[in-house]
């Protein structure tokens, strides 16, 4: 991975909620539809701006399931990601 695409990475994790998120997805280890708002106490529009930055990062993929949209982590990404940083 080149250093522009690791830094956009590093930016989409750098707030304490989106790194919650990706922690969320990582455990629950299947595609989340609505409950990533139910966990937080911050509103759907807060919490979609911060899916929105992690899936233009690549971390999170999103799906529209009917009315809604399904979000699931990026596994090979979260594993570049820890090759790339051991090798910092």
């Amino acid at each position: 991975m080149d250093d522009t695409q690791l830094a956009k990475i590093f930016k989409a994790l750098g707030h304490p909620t989106r790194i919650k998120i990706v922690r969320y997805l990582r455990e629950m280890d299947r595609c989340i539809c609505g409950q990533i708002v139910e966990i937080f106490p911050y509103s759907q529009s807060t919490i979609s701006q911060h899916l929105k930055l992690l899936k233009e990062s690549g971390i999170v993929s999103g799906e529209v399931d009917g009315p809604k949209n399904c979000y699931c982590i990026n596994k090979e990404l979260l594993e570049r990601i820890k090759e790339d940083v051991s090798g910092i």
